[in-house]
């Protein structure tokens, strides 16, 4: 498996490309899409889809484009999937001053779903909490954590849809993971699990 991050200009937020053989899936797309569609042009990527681990502006910014320039689907969490065409709820009149919308899902996607790309398997673990349809990807010794857990912090919860005692509840499920799993957060420095149990005051 191999991954791309790519960091966006709007929030600092993640995006990752997760390839295996010729196949690959965009993780949290970010507003500046031509990197990523270069990217995947230079390796001769298939796009597979487009997985959102939640739906809030910094992290559908590129959904649109990217769905139109490769014809990849949108695929997010059932609980999330009003956010993607409601500026609201995804923030993006409170972070852009405009509304933005993504197309929308073709997939939404429940807890213990696996999204297969190439020869690796990603599990969807449902961590509500930042947002009520918040996931983390587990696959191959990686967590793509969205907003859910990051290094030394979490996501906030006080945003429509958050809860701060449904996040605690989500935290205890990833607290169950082997330590060795290294962390890809939504927004920061990638981490271990074994790290942030040690370290992380939302962990212990």
């Amino acid at each position: 498996m191999e991954i791309k991050k790519f960091v966006s200009r709007m929030m600092a937020v993640n995006c990752y490309v997760v390839s295996e053989q010729d196949t690959a899936v965009v993780i949290d797309p970010v507003v500046e899409v031509e990197m990523i569609l270069d990217y995947l042009r230079k390796q001769e990527l298939k796009l597979l889809a487009i997985v959102n681990t939640h739906g809030h502006a910094d992290h559908i910014a590129g959904n649109q484009r990217l769905a139109v320039e490769t014809g990849a689907p949108v695929w997010i969490h059932e609980a999330d999937a009003a956010y993607l065409a409601d500026p609201a709820l995804n923030l993006s009149q409170m972070v852009l001053g405009e509304g933005m919308t993504s197309p929308k899902a073709e997939r939404l996607l429940t807890d213990g779903d696996q999204i297969t790309v190439g020869g690796t398997v990603l599990t969807v673990i449902h961590t509500p909490g930042h947002t009520p349809g918040s996931i983390c990807l587990l696959g191959s010794g990686a967590l793509f954590s969205g907003d859910t857990l990051f290094k030394a912090s979490v996501g906030r919860s006080d945003f429509p849809g958050g809860d701060g005692k449904i996040l605690r509840q989500s935290l205890q499920k990833l607290k169950k993971l082997p330590p060795e799993t290294i962390i890809y957060p939504g927004h920061g420095q990638e981490t271990s699990l074994k790290e942030e149990l040690a370290h992380n005051f939302f962990l212990r």
